[in-house]
């Protein structure tokens, strides 16, 4: 499997984590390093896990979730995108200086997970063509790691551009994004 195959995988497999990050950091403030770093982490450990696990579970876990996984993802994107949304139109910004982060514990795990469910599917095709999953994965990994890096930065500019209306766009995106995963694989 070649370099720019993967590569191409790895940045398709990215564009989640790197339009959430858009999406959470042109609310507010925007992101810290730390955060930016944190979020890249989860994003990239998830990316590059889930193939893996893909790869070693084969056709017998893929078949327990893929009536639903696509549901699941939907769900917790929306969720979250659908309370950015509220916090919005009803937080002030003394309320929102006080908000949990999203950028750790539960909250990042979801959107990491809810990121990374396409990429175990990835792992069980690339087992199914008895194809290696170290090197694949390092690679998803790490894409999914430095756009997540490039959307923190991105998403202070979208945000100045935006004003106000930052985290609901923010809000929107992750909805979007979940109803992209969940048509994609209603109509696939």
């Amino acid at each position: 499997m070649s370099f720019i195959y993967i590569l191409g995988l790895a940045v398709a497999l990215a564009m989640d984590c790197f339009a959430i990050t858009i999406g959470l950091a042109c609310g507010g403030r925007g992101l810290t390093v730390r955060q930016a770093v944190r979020m890249g982490a989860a994003f990239g450990g998830f990316q590059f896990i889930m193939p893996v696990i893909g790869w070693f579970a084969g056709d017998r876990a893929l078949a327990l979730i893929r009536n639903f996984d696509h549901w699941v993802a939907f769900g917790l994107l929306a969720l979250i995108g659908g309370r950015m949304i509220w916090e919005s139109r009803h937080g002030s910004e003394e309320e929102k200086a006080c908000r949990p982060d999203q950028t750790q514990g539960p909250r990042l795990l979801v959107l990491a997970l809810a990121t990374s469910i396409d990429a175990l599917a990835v792992g069980l095709s690339l087992g199914v063509v008895r194809a290696g999953i170290l090197y694949p994965a390092v690679v998803i990994g790490a894409t999914s790691f430095v756009l997540t890096l490039a959307g923190a930065k991105l998403g202070p500019v979208l945000g100045r551009l935006v004003g106000r209306r930052a985290e609901l766009a923010g809000g929107l995106i992750l909805i979007a994004i979940g109803a992209k995963i969940l048509l994609g694989h209603i109509s696939g």
